[in-house]
C-alpha cells in the first residue's frame, strides 16, 4: 500500500484507466496522458520555476498538476482567484498554468481539454516538483504550507488503507473545490491513485447529485458540513433509492443532528475527516452518538499539552514525523488514539467550511478610508456568522449621515471582496463611536459581541 500515489505518478495511468466523466464526455487514461504530455513539453521548455494553477474543471487541473510536478515545478494553488488575493501573492509565481489568463504581464500556459492531440507516452522524471498552498494563518497574512509528493503520499496511502473496502469500483463526485487540500485529496489524488474516477465538474446544486446517483452505481461523494447540512431539506428530508457508498466530510465539525439528517435520507452517517492544510489528515469519525470521538488515522500520534490542553500531534505528514507539533484546537483525550474537539485556541475561524483569520479580516478593514478602528467577531446566533464593529473616520461617519447605513455596508464589503470570498464576509455590522474596553484597556471578545445584542 505504500507509494501508491508516487508509483502511480512513474508509470501514469493504464490506457482504459476511466479518469474523470462529466454529463457529456469522459476522459481514458490515453487521453489523460495526451494531455499531460503536452503540457509537460510546454512547462518543460520554460525555465520558470514557480506556477501558480487554478481551474474550474477538475480533469484540466489534473492534467496540469501532473504536467507540472513531472517538470519538477513548484505548484503554487492559491485558496482562491480573487483580485486581491493574487496581488497578496504576487511575489510567490512566476508564472500562471490556468483555464484563463489571471495576471496581466505574466508567462501564461492555457489549460482546456483538447480531444484531437496524439496519442502519446507518460512523461518520466527523475525529479518530482512540490506543492505550495496558502492559507490564512494568525498573523493575518496567507501562510504558505509546503507539500511534498512523499507527504501527499503517505496521505493517499493511508486513506486508500482505512477505507478501500467500502469503495467498490467506485467514482468520486464533490461538492468542494480541489483547489484546497481536502479536495485536492479526496477529488483527484487519491482517485487517481486508486482508479477511481472523478466528476469533473462541481456539484452545486441537490438536483445534479440525484442525477449521478440514478444513472450511476457505487459513487463516493466527497462533501462538507455546510453542504451535507442543507442537503437533507433540500431532498424534503426523503430516503433516496440511491445511495452513495460512502459520504466524506471536512472542513469543520458536522453537528450530530445534521449527520442523523443526512443519515435518515441515505441509509448511513457521513464519515468526517479532521485535519487541517498544515497537518494533514489528523482524526475520522461517524457520529453514532452526540459528542463522538475521533479517531486518529494509523500512523498518526496524539498527545495533549498540559499547559492549555492543547492538541499534541505526531505524523508521517509532517516535515518531521518524530517531532510533536502543538496545534490550536482543545481537545480531551478519551483512551488510546480517540479524542474529543473542545475549541479552537487561536483567531483562525471556519465561515461555511472556509477557514480565515479574524486578524486578516480587520486587517483590511482598517485599509479603507471609512475605517479608524475595526474588531470581527464570531456570532452564533441565528447561525455561525461573522459580525464587525467598525469607528468611522471622520469620511466614514459623513458618508453614513449622507447615505445611511447600506451604503457603508456595501462600500466595506466590496472592499473585502478583494480578498475573501462573499460567503465569508460579515452580515451584521455596528458603528459604534469607540469599541469597548475592559479595565486593563484591552478589548474583549465579550465585549464585542454585545454590541450585537440588540438589532
Amino acid at each position: 500500500m505504500n507509494k501508491l500515489l508516487l508509483n502511480w505518478l512513474a508509470t501514469g495511468p493504464a490506457s482504459q484507466q476511466l479518469i474523470s466523466f462529466d454529463h457529456h464526455d469522459i476522459m481514458t487514461g490515453s487521453l489523460f496522458c495526451a494531455q499531460v504530455a503536452h503540457l509537460h513539453a510546454q512547462l518543460s521548455q520554460s525555465t520558470a520555476k514557480r506556477w501558480l494553477l487554478a481551474a474550474k474543471h477538475s480533469d484540466v487541473f489534473a492534467a496540469g498538476l501532473c504536467a507540472a510536478l513531472l517538470a519538477g515545478k513548484q505548484v503554487i494553488l492559491p485558496a482562491n482567484t480573487q483580485g486581491g488575493t493574487l496581488s497578496q501573492l504576487n511575489h510567490e509565481f512566476d508564472a500562471i498554468i490556468a483555464d484563463r489568463p489571471l495576471c496581466e504581464v505574466r508567462e501564461y500556459i492555457a489549460l482546456k481539454k483538447e480531444l484531437s492531440l496524439p496519442a502519446a507516452p507518460w512523461p518520466k522524471t527523475e525529479t518530482l516538483g512540490e506543492l505550495i498552498l496558502f492559507t490564512s494563518g494568525s498573523s493575518g497574512q496567507p501562510k504558505a504550507v509546503k507539500k511534498t509528493l512523499q507527504q501527499l503520499d503517505a496521505e493517499v496511502s493511508i486513506l486508500e488503507h482505512t477505507f478501500a473496502e467500502h469503495l467498490p469500483h467506485c467514482s468520486v463526485v464533490s461538492t468542494v473545490s480541489h483547489q484546497h487540500i481536502y479536495g485536492l485529496l479526496f477529488k483527484i489524488l487519491w482517485p487517481l491513485a486508486a482508479s477511481r474516477a472523478f466528476l469533473s465538474e462541481q456539484i452545486d446544486y441537490p438536483e445534479t447529485l440525484s442525477y449521478y446517483l440514478a444513472i450511476m452505481p457505487n459513487l463516493c461523494l466527497i462533501s462538507s458540513p455546510a453542504q451535507l447540512t442543507r442537503l437533507p431539506d433540500a431532498l424534503e428530508n426523503q430516503r433516496q433509492q440511491r445511495i452513495p457508498s460512502l459520504i466524506f466530510s471536512s472542513g469543520g465539525p458536522l453537528n450530530f443532528e445534521a449527520a442523523q439528517a443526512v443519515k435518515h435520507c441515505f441509509n448511513q452517517l457521513p464519515i468526517e475527516i479532521f485535519g487541517s492544510t498544515e497537518t494533514g489528515g489528523i482524526a475520522y469519525r461517524r457520529q453514532l452518538q452526540p459528542q463522538q470521538p475521533w479517531q486518529a488515522f494509523n500512523q498518526v500520534n496524539i498527545d495533549i499539552a498540559p499547559q492549555d490542553g492543547a492538541l499534541m500531534l505526531q505524523s508521517v505528514y509532517l516535515d518531521d514525523p518524530t517531532q510533536w507539533l502543538k496545534c490550536d484546537d482543545k481537545i480531551e483525550l478519551v483512551n488510546d488514539g480517540q479524542f474529543r474537539l473542545l475549541h479552537r485556541l487561536d483567531r483562525i475561524v471556519k465561515i461555511e467550511e472556509k477557514r480565515l483569520s479574524l486578524a486578516q479580516v480587520e486587517h483590511l478593514l482598517q485599509t479603507h478610508p471609512f475605517v479608524r478602528e475595526a474588531a470581527v467577531t464570531v456570532l452564533e446566533q441565528p447561525r455561525t456568522m461573522l459580525g464587525a464593529a467598525i469607528c468611522l473616520s471622520d469620511l466614514g461617519l459623513q458618508t453614513l449621515k449622507d447615505e445611511g447605513k447600506l451604503a457603508v455596508n456595501n462600500a466595506l464589503k466590496s472592499h473585502l471582496l478583494s480578498q475573501f470570498e462573499r460567503i465569508t464576509l460579515p452580515r451584521r455590522w455596528r458603528y459604534p463611536e469607540n469599541l469597548p474596553l475592559n479595565s486593563q484597556g484591552k478589548r474583549t471578545q465579550s465585549e464585542i459581541v454585545a454590541l450585537f445584542s440588540h438589532d
